[in-house]
């Protein structure tokens, strides 16, 4: 693959904290190699701004391979860039050319109150896992793998719904900043599993209720979050969520 250098004009999203009014700040980099991480990319500003006296740009991240769904950042109107099923840390500068112009943003969701510049709080992703997102079991010896059965089909869905990394990006993608995705896929991956089935109605019932209080939008199912997620996950876990929360709600009111 051809490597090159380019030039290219970002505009990033500054904002101090979330009491206070944000605006684009232009900066000019150079020589930024094509096989750059874009977190490298922005690693590299920032290392001239500290040296010119000037505050850093705030983002998040940590893992930086793709795992931990930290790297939130809006990139030219997209969540995590222009590569589809990659997050931010994963995508290089080979996606764009020299001499782009590269608007940079934080999610946006009143639910995702911005920390600094492009960090966001997404806790709220933490108290919807908090409120079902687990299973009760007896303590003592582990069972072995083989013990209960599960058919292929619902152990395929399940493990694809845990592939969720919580990155937030179906929420920035969505219209009305909905998190049905997120909350369906931590519903489905303990749902459709056997250890999960004696807490699955309150599980669903907990998770959704948290959801709304949030302050997450409601779905109206465009499928942007599919789009966007750079996991792939489904939203055939919203169709089964929602058809869950439905039998649960019915079978609480008996």
């Amino acid at each position: 693959m051809e490597h090159y250098n380019m030039n290219l004009t970002l505009k990033v999203w500054r904002q101090a904290n979330n009491s206070t009014p944000g605006r684009f700040e232009t900066y000019k980099v150079s020589d930024i190699s094509s096989e750059m991480s874009f977190l490298e990319m922005f690693d590299v500003l920032n290392e001239r701004l500290v040296i010119e006296g000037e505050d850093p740009i705030a983002f998040d991240h940590d893992c930086r391979e793709g795992i931990c769904g930290m790297c939130s950042m809006h990139i030219n109107g997209r969540p995590h860039g222009p590569w589809h099923a990659t997050t931010t840390c994963q995508l290089h500068m080979r996606a764009f050319k020299d001499g782009d112009t590269i608007v940079v943003e934080p999610w946006r969701a009143q639910a995702f109150p911005v920390i600094k510049d492009l960090a966001t709080d997404r806790s709220a992703f933490d108290r919807i896992v908090q409120a079902g997102g687990f299973v009760s079991v007896n303590t003592g010896n582990a069972v072995d793998g083989n013990a209960i059965p599960i058919e292929k089909e619902h152990a395929d869905a399940s493990f694809a719904a845990a592939s969720c990394i919580a990155c937030g990006a179906c929420v920035a993608a969505c219209k009305n900043a909905s998190a049905s995705l997120f909350t369906a896929a931590k519903v489905a991956h303990l749902n459709l599993l056997p250890q999960g089935k004696p807490e699955a109605k309150l599980r669903v019932l907990s998770m959704v209720d948290q959801m709304d209080k949030e302050g997450f939008g409601s779905c109206t199912f465009t499928g942007a979050c599919e789009a966007v997620c750079p996991k792939e996950i489904s939203v055939t876990n919203i169709s089964r969520m929602h058809q869950d929360y439905l039998f649960a709600g019915l079978a609480t009111e008996k």
